[in-house]
C-alpha cells in the first residue's frame, strides 16, 4: 500500500470513529438480520387425556427436524410443555426430544399453566423450576432483548404474591436498563396473551385481566416494547395497542380451532421484525 492509499485508509477509520461516537453511526445498525421459531403448547398428554402422548410425540419430533434443518438463531417455547404438572413421563418426554434440537441452537422454555397449575403456589414454582430452570428471565441476540416472563404472576397471583412483586422488581430494572442501553428491539415472551384481539376486551380464560393487562401494556409502551409473543389460546390471534403488536400463537400440539398444528417463524432485522406462522406440513426449505 503505498502512502496515499495508506493516509485515506486512516482518515476513514477516524471519520467512522468519530460518527460513532457521535451517534450518527452506531454499532448495532451493522448488525446481521436473523430469525427465530416461537413453538408453544407441545402439551404432551392433551391429545389422549394424559392416556398417552403419541401425537405429542410426532407433532414435536417433526418440529425439531424441521429447526435443525432451517438453522434459526434460537427456539422458544412459550409454555405448556406438559399437560399434567409434575407428570414424570411428560417431562421426560418433552426433554428427550428437546436433547434432539442441535446443541448450536439455544432453546428457551418458559412456563405455562399447564406446567405449573392454574392458581400456582410457591411449591408448584419450586417444582417448575427445578424440572426446567428460572421462570423469568433475559436473554439476547444480535441487538434484540428477550424478556421472558411467567404470565401466571399476573393471571393467578393470589397465591404467589411474593414471588409476583418479585418479578414486577426485576423487570421494571430490565426494562429500565434495556432503555439506558438503548437495545434495538425488546421483546416480550409468556404464556398467556394479554388480549387475543382487542386490549378492551373483557376478562376470560384466555387473557389476562383487564386491571393488570392496562397497567403492564402501559409499562412496556413507556419502554418501548415492540412484540409480545404468547401461546395458550391453542389458535392464532393478533391485536395492537400503540405501536406494541400482541402475537398469539398457535399449538405445535393439539389445535383447539381451524389453526392446525404448526410454529412461528420471526424475522429481525434491526428493529424491523415479520413473522409468519407455518403448519408443520408447509415447513419451508428455508429461510430466505
Amino acid at each position: 500500500m503505498n502512502y496515499c492509499n495508506l493516509k485515506k485508509s486512516i482518515s476513514f477509520v477516524i471519520l467512522l470513529l468519530l460518527l460513532t461516537s457521535t451517534g450518527c453511526i452506531t454499532v448495532r445498525q451493522f448488525q446481521k438480520p436473523f430469525f427465530f421459531i416461537q413453538m408453544t403448547d407441545p402439551q404432551f398428554g392433551f391429545f389422549n387425556s394424559n392416556k398417552d402422548f403419541v401425537k405429542e410425540t410426532e407433532n414435536f419430533e417433526k418440529a425439531i427436524l424441521a429447526a435443525n434443518r432451517l438453522r434459526p438463531a434460537f427456539v422458544i417455547v412459550t409454555g405448556d410443555l406438559i399437560n399434567r404438572p409434575g407428570d414424570s413421563l411428560q417431562i421426560a418426554e418433552y426433554k428427550r426430544i428437546v436433547a434432539k434440537l442441535d446443541s448450536s441452537i439455544p432453546i428457551y422454555h418458559l412456563a405455562g399453566n399447564h406446567d405449573i397449575t392454574n392458581d400456582p403456589k410457591p411449591q408448584d414454582i419450586k417444582a417448575y423450576r427445578k424440572q426446567f430452570g428460572p421462570d423469568y428471565f433475559t436473554f439476547k441476540h444480535n441487538g434484540m432483548l428477550g424478556i421472558v416472563l411467567n404470565s401466571l404472576y399476573f393471571k393467578s397471583p393470589a397465591g404467589v404474591q411474593k414471588e409476583a412483586a418479585h418479578q414486577d422488581k426485576w423487570l421494571r430494572q430490565v426494562l429500565q436498563k434495556s432503555k439506558s442501553s438503548k437495545s434495538q428491539s425488546v421483546l416480550v415472551f409468556q404464556h398467556h396473551p394479554w388480549f387475543l384481539t382487542d386490549p378492551e376486551e373483557k376478562d376470560e380464560y384466555f387473557n389476562i385481566p383487564r386491571e393488570s393487562r392496562k397497567n403492564y401494556l402501559s409499562l412496556f409502551s413507556d419502554f418501548g416494547v415492540s412484540y409480545i409473543f404468547s401461546g395458550h389460546y391453542h389458535r392464532n390471534a393478533w391485536g395492537k395497542i400503540g405501536n406494541i403488536e400482541m402475537v398469539t400463537t398457535g399449538p405445535v400440539g393439539k389445535p383447539l380451532g381451524k389453526d392446525p398444528s404448526g410454529f412461528r417463524i420471526v424475522k429481525v432485522d434491526g428493529n424491523q421484525i415479520s413473522h409468519q406462522y407455518y403448519n408443520l406440513d408447509s415447513i419451508p426449505v428455508q429461510i430466505r
